[in-house]
């Protein structure tokens, strides 16, 4: 489920709930809100574990559930107090702020979500963000730096250690590079010519190339490059954008595994 739908469904039983406590119930605007944020956090908690959605998924999720908790609490309190006095109109200056101040927060947050998750809208992009030096597209897409899932990412990276302590016990010679400038929308052909620590071609293997883009991963895309000659390999690639992308290259024959890790770049046209 999007991260905007969930806390907009979540508010939003969150009030009924409130109302339901403060005006069927008759309960005061403190009890109600103390109800609520237990209830919120026996429902909220559990699913959250049984589904985890990352520890800062499960904060946002938390803090935006419980300041509607809290803004309802000082309404339905502040209501009470007018009930009491009726020379007063308005809710009192204090209270009001702190309202104002939780809303402003909620809704920057929301816009904040908003933008990491999915970027900004292409026109709104173009207006706000500065003309880019090469390429076209302006992206305003964050994708992110840290796995959630860290733990598994952590045993991966061990066995890549093995695999690089085995891959230098083999001694493959692995060279690479395009045989003519890659541009933008321009095909081009990139080739790999790998050889045994003999100097033999490591003939029959399965080749294939990772381009990766550091600033969006959306972008990324994968080929696999045909043997041509033995030990050669090669495939003919149209890069899409311009700039930089960094490049995974595995040759792999059976069980042997060769891995290479580059850079490149692509100039505009």
């Amino acid at each position: 489920m999007s991260i905007l739908i969930s806390l907009a469904v979540g508010i939003l039983l969150i009030v009924l709930a409130f109302l339901g406590l403060n005006r069927l119930v008759r309960l005061g605007g403190r009890q109600s809100a103390v109800i609520l944020a237990i209830l919120t956090l026996g429902f909220y908690l559990p699913f959250a574990l049984l589904n985890w959605p990352g520890a800062d998924v499960l904060a946002i999720h938390l803090a935006l559930y419980l300041m509607v908790v809290f803004i309802l609490g000082v309404w339905a309190h502040e209501r009470e107090q007018q009930q009491r006095d009726k020379d007063r109109s308005s809710l009192r200056w204090g209270p009001g702020l702190i309202i104002g101040f939780f809303a402003v927060i909620i809704a920057m947050d929301a816009v904040f979500v908003t933008v990491a998750m999915g970027g900004l809208d292409s026109r709104v992009s173009a207006w706000l963000l500065p003309k880019p030096k090469q390429g076209e597209a302006i992206s305003s897409y964050f994708p992110g730096v840290i796995s959630h899932d860290y733990q598994k990412k952590e045993a991966l990276y061990n066995d890549y250690l093995r695999r690089v302590e085995l891959q230098k016990e083999r001694g493959w010679q692995v060279e690479y590079g395009w045989l003519e400038e890659p541009i933008k929308g321009r095909e081009a052909l990139f080739q790999v010519l790998a050889r045994d620590r003999h100097g033999s071609p490591v003939s029959g293997a399965e080749v294939s190339a990772r381009f990766l883009r550091p600033s969006n991963q959306r972008e990324d895309f994968h080929v696999t490059l045909r043997e041509v000659e033995p030990g050669l390999y090669r495939a003919a690639i149209t890069p899409h954008l311009a700039g930089l992308w960094q490049v995974v290259i595995l040759v792999q024959r059976g069980e042997d595994i060769h891995e290479v890790r580059a850079a490149t770049d692509v100039a505009a046209p």
